[in-house]
């Protein structure tokens, strides 16, 4: 089915903001499309890209291993148990950052307000672009096309008056997917969707939630703004507008990554030294992909604790020079959750972020590699 026609979105400006044309185009499993691009025996097969060992992780799964329930940061042993004819493929960051720039280049060919997320995802501000062109949908189209004749990649696109539901609408159709939310069909089309499909909305928050009896974006919607920020705090009054179809960001194309972070919130609370150990590998895996990936580095390591009771800590250290490699992230990560035993709280997440950021430097780079 053909995406409505983005002259709809000169219709009825959406409360709250200004309208803009906003673009999200998200890469198709990109790092395992990739391989299957250059291997022609790895075509139409579950593919993992990451490390088949004990400790590995998956950076990125192909739609073939999803369909078995294969994620990024799952453990190899999960993924193997879950596909036993998964192929583990290395990670080649230097060709993923080539095909990512070849990607950039496409959009700057249309608006200089290009805000990156991450190397196959970024949001485009179209309201004036650099081709003249009115329709925000035709763009997105020319996009994708021009992305499958140079790279032989295929990229699902949203469009949409404001950042959060061009999100939303490029995971509606994916993948190789386009799909439009105009200001009329903006707060409907939330109103029926499951609040974990909500940027921000984690597992432990949407669990919060349906304890409280919110399970969509209406029921979010039907509940007060005071009653949000006090079960929610800050988070709140974001649920708040994103439950109307209201999202006021603007794209930021100078945005200056400050930090670099990943954490994750485990579905029983953690006790023992061991368990907690093991959880965090995927979560240093996936802050260390980053690293690789945008050649960034940093001297200042948090480590977040949240415990059973939502209580939340952090410890950080800073060294004179960055952390060179996974192995030095995951001995400084485990030193500063070691004091923290024996916990009298379970722990329900754990997080690690990394900032005073810098560029890699070239010296460093024959010890980088990702030890998955």
């Amino acid at each position: 089915m053909r995406a409505p026609e983005p002259e709809a979105l000169d219709g009825d400006a959406p409360a709250g903001g200004a309208r803009r044309k906003i673009i999200h185009v998200d890469m198709d499993a990109f790092f395992a499309s990739v391989e299957q691009r250059d291997n022609a025996e790895l075509r139409g097969r579950p593919v993992a890209v990451g490390g088949s060992s004990e400790r590995g992780v998956v950076a990125a799964a192909s739609y073939e291993a999803r369909k078995f329930g294969v994620r990024s940061a799952m453990p190899s042993v999960t993924a193997k148990r879950k596909c036993p004819e998964l192929i583990f493929v290395t990670p080649r960051f230097d060709v993923y950052k080539a095909v990512s720039l070849q990607i950039r280049e496409i959009f700057a060919e249309y608006t200089p307000l290009i805000e990156p997320l991450s190397l196959d995802e970024a949001y485009l501000d179209v309201t004036e672009n650099l081709q003249g062109v009115a329709s925000a949908t035709e763009i997105a189209e020319q996009i994708r096309a021009k992305i499958r004749r140079l790279t032989h990649l295929t990229a699902s696109a949203g469009v949409s008056y404001n950042k959060f539901l061009a999100k939303l609408a490029s995971d509606h159709r994916k993948p190789d997917g386009l799909f439009v939310i105009t200001p009329k069909m903006g707060t409907r089309f939330v109103e029926t969707l499951p609040v974990e499909t909500f940027q921000g909305v984690g597992p432990a928050t949407a669990a919060k939630m349906k304890r409280l009896g919110i399970e969509t974006g209406l029921d979010l919607r039907a509940r007060p703004l005071a009653f949000l920020q006090q079960s929610f705090g800050k988070s709140g009054e974001a649920y708040y507008w994103i439950s109307r179809g209201v999202d006021e960001r603007p794209v930021r194309a100078d945005r200056v990554r400050k930090s670099i972070g990943a954490e994750n919130t485990f579905p029983r609370d953690l006790f023992e030294f061991e368990a907690m150990c093991e959880a965090l590998r995927p979560v240093l895996a996936k802050v260390w992909r980053h690293c690789e990936a945008s050649d960034i580095r940093g001297r200042t390591i948090t480590l977040k604790v949240k415990y059973a009771d939502f209580k939340q800590i952090t410890r950080s250290r800073s060294g004179e020079d960055v952390i060179a490699s996974l192995a030095d992230l995951e001995r400084l990560s485990l030193g500063l959750l070691a004091p923290l035993l024996p916990v009298k709280k379970g722990v329900r997440l754990l997080g690690v972020s990394l900032s005073s950021l810098s560029q890699a430097r070239v010296k460093d780079r024959g010890q980088l590699a990702l030890a998955l």
